[in-house]
């Protein structure tokens, strides 16, 4: 940690152009779902839009695309059917600039097929913003991300890490506060990314800065809140500002978020689609 430089400051939102459309402000495909959870992709596509982003898509099987876009009107869908190279052609032919951001992992599962669209991906040329099942199907590969690559954004709570930690021989316990920003770090310089430790105090790094963040409350510990925030990142980042800063912004703001509900319900009963929804308050907050 001592050669970790501590960042304090939380940047701004990204700005607003009384001009702009919704192609000024990018898109996300959030890439994930299988047919016990269909919810996380949606809960992550709601929290994009909830961020500003100007477009949403949710990449899954055809079976469950109707659902999720029941449950995020907002967004739009790719149809994946068929092998990882056919799903990745799907991806390619709703993106052919390679422009629009992955929120890969909500709900996915730990298939083959699901394993082999992850690394499809991660090879490819899109900004990447990898969670959940994403981050376990990635731990049993031994893909490491190029030093030149696109962005790429990881979020593991600490059972995650633990996975991806031992196939990378990172021994440092993500459990530990004193430990967590230089295990935190060691990720994040093995993989050539930033990584947000998630829980109390999450660490965001990307090697060599780290900011603590002071905002959230256990009213957070709800089911699809690491959804909620993984559509924020992604959001922040399709929106043109660097990657340690789109990713330090989305922790504060899904944290102050979570303040936001607390001082008017108490730190219990707060649902992911409640979290989603107060993180424009949140942002203005900030920003």
């Amino acid at each position: 940690m001592s050669d970790l430089q501590i960042i304090h400051d939380v940047p701004d939102p990204p700005p607003r152009p009384q001009a702009a459309h919704k192609g000024t402000f990018g898109t996300v495909i959030v890439v994930g779902g299988c047919s016990t959870m269909i919810g996380a992709p949606a809960l992550a596509a709601r929290a994009a839009l909830r961020g500003g982003v100007g477009l949403v898509k949710i990449a899954t099987a055809s079976e469950l695309l109707t659902a999720m876009l029941t449950i995020e009107p907002g967004a739009t869908g790719i149809v994946l059917d068929g092998d990882a190279q056919a799903q990745r052609q799907a991806i390619e032919q709703a993106d052919p600039q390679h422009q629009a951001v992955l929120a890969i992992g909500p709900g996915m599962g730990l298939s083959d097929s699901a394993g082999r669209l992850v690394e499809n991906l991660l090879r490819g040329p899109r900004a990447i913003v990898l969670d959940a099942d994403g981050l376990n199907l990635l731990a049993q590969t031994t893909y490491r991300h190029p030093l030149q690559g696109p962005p790429l954004v990881l979020t593991p709570h600490p059972g995650e890490f633990m996975r991806l930690a031992q196939r990378l021989g990172i021994e440092h316990d993500p459990t530990d506060e004193a430990q967590r920003p230089t295990a935190a770090a060691a990720l994040a310089t093995t993989q050539h990314s930033v990584v947000v430790l998630k829980g109390h105090r999450s660490v965001v790094t990307d090697g060599k800065r780290c900011y603590i963040n002071d905002t959230g409350n256990p009213a957070l510990a709800t089911a699809g809140s690491g959804d909620v925030l993984t559509g924020l990142l992604a959001s922040l980042l399709a929106q043109n500002i660097s990657v340690l800063d789109a990713a330090v912004l989305a922790v504060h703001a899904h944290g102050r978020a979570g303040d936001l509900w607390a001082r008017s319900h108490g730190p219990r009963g707060l649902r992911a689609g409640d979290l989603a929804d107060l993180l424009p308050a949140a942002l203005a907050a900030t920003g």
